[in-house]
C-alpha cells in the first residue's frame, strides 16, 4: 500500500529536505465565511464523474482512456484559455512502456503568479485490494480514485472562468498516476507510481513555470469524507495546510477536514514538492484505518462510492482558501 511501503523512506528524504519555495499570503487574516467564490454545482460535478466512467477503465493506452481524454480536453478548452496536452511514455513496474497524457489547462495565462490545482485522471489496472482474489487482475472503475477528483476540478474550471481570481490558475490532470507495482506482484519500489507527475515535475509545460502553491485532490468524494494534514504537506507547504484547515473549521467543515496530523503519503503531490520546488499539499482521504476508504483498489470503486457533497465542500474550501488571497475583482 502507498503509504505504509513509502513511510521509512520518505522520512529520511524529509530529514534531509528544504523547503524550495517560500509560502506566501499564507498567514493573511481572512474572513473565510464572507469570501465571494463562485456557486459550485455538486450535480455538475457528479455528472462528470459518470461521464469519465461511460467511458471505461481510463487505463493508460485503451480506447476508453484515448476517447476520455479527447473529452477532457474538449470540455477544459471550453472554460480556459489555453490547454496543452504533455505526451509522454511510461515504464511500468513490469518493464511495460505505455502512453501518458498530462493534461493542463490554464486560466489566466498571462499572470505572473499561479496556482495549481491537480488530480490523476487514469484508473487502476489491477484491483490487488478487492476482498474477492478472483478480482485481483481486474480493473477498477476509479469513480472516486481518480474521477472524483477530475470532476472537482472541472466544475471548479467552469466557474471560476465565469468568476476568475486575481491569479493565474492551472487545472493538471496527471495520467499514469495509479500503475504502481501491484501487491500481488513480486515488484516494489515507489517510483513505480505517480509517472505523470514525475514527467512533468522534471519537464514542466512551460519553461520555468512556477506556483505560488498547488493543492492536489484524491479520493475527494466518499461517502464518508475525512481529510487529515498528511506529513509531506505539513512538510512542504506547512502555511497553506494550516491555512486550508483552519478555513474549513470556519466553514463548519471541521469534522471533514479533520485537525490530525498523519503519515506521509505517496501522492503526486510528492514529486511537485521535491522535484519541481512548488509548496503542494494533498487533500487525500484517510478513513483512519489501513485503508483509504472502503473501494480503495476495489472492483466497486464505482459510481455508488461518490457523494456529490464531499465533492462540493473540498471545492468550497479550496476556493473559500484560494479568493480569500487573490479575490475577483468585477472591473
Amino acid at each position: 500500500m502507498k503509504r505504509i511501503a513509502f513511510f521509512a523512506a520518505c522520512l529520511l528524504v524529509l530529514a534531509g529536505c528544504k523547503h524550495n519555495q517560500t509560502e506566501t499570503n499564507a498567514t493573511k487574516a481572512v474572513d473565510y465565511q464572507q469570501v465571494a467564490t463562485p456557486a459550485f454545482s455538486a450535480d455538475s460535478a457528479y455528472a462528470y464523474v459518470a461521464s469519465q466512467l461511460a467511458f471505461g477503465n481510463r487505463i493508460p493506452g485503451t480506447k476508453a482512456w484515448r476517447e476520455c481524454a479527447e473529452w477532457l480536453t474538449a470540455q477544459m478548452r471550453r472554460w480556459c484559455d489555453t490547454v496543452i496536452v504533455q505526451d509522454f511514455n511510461a515504464t511500468l513496474w513490469n518493464n511495460s512502456t505505455v502512453p501518458g497524457k498530462n493534461i493542463i489547462a490554464s486560466l489566466q495565462p498571462q499572470a505572473s503568479q499561479r496556482v495549481l490545482l491537480a488530480a490523476h485522471w487514469d484508473s487502476r489496472s489491477w484491483a490487488d485490494h478487492d476482498p474477492a482474489d478472483a478480482n485481483h487482475k481486474s480493473p477498477v472503475p476509479g469513480a472516486n480514485d481518480g474521477a472524483s477528483g477530475v470532476a472537482v476540478l472541472m466544475e471548479m474550471a467552469r466557474v471560476m472562468s465565469q468568476m476568475p481570481p486575481t491569479v493565474g490558475v492551472d487545472f493538471i490532470f496527471f495520467d499514469v498516476e495509479d500503475q504502481g507495482a501491484p501487491e500481488w506482484s513480486d515488484a516494489n519500489g515507489e517510483d513505480t507510481w505517480c509517472k505523470g507527475s514525475q514527467h512533468w515535475a522534471r519537464t514542466p509545460h512551460m519553461p520555468y513555470y512556477t506556483a505560488v502553491y498547488g493543492v492536489l485532490f484524491d479520493m475527494v468524494g466518499t461517502q464518508a469524507p475525512r481529510f487529515t494534514k498528511e506529513q509531506i504537506s505539513r512538510h512542504f507547504a506547512p502555511g497553506l495546510t494550516a491555512k486550508m484547515w483552519n478555513a474549513a473549521s470556519v466553514l463548519g467543515y471541521g469534522q471533514v477536514f479533520v485537525n490530525q496530523d498523519t503519515d506521509p503519503i505517496l501522492d503526486d503531490h510528492y514529486y511537485v514538492n521535491r522535484l519541481a520546488g512548488i509548496p503542494m499539499v494533498d487533500i487525500v482521504q484517510n478513513s483512519g484505518t489501513t485503508s483509504f476508504f472502503e473501494h480503495w483498489h476495489t472492483t466497486t470503486d464505482d459510481l455508488n462510492a461518490v457523494s456529490p457533497e464531499s465533492m462540493k465542500t473540498v471545492a468550497t474550501v479550496v476556493m473559500k482558501t484560494l479568493y480569500g488571497d487573490y479575490p475577483y475583482e468585477n472591473k
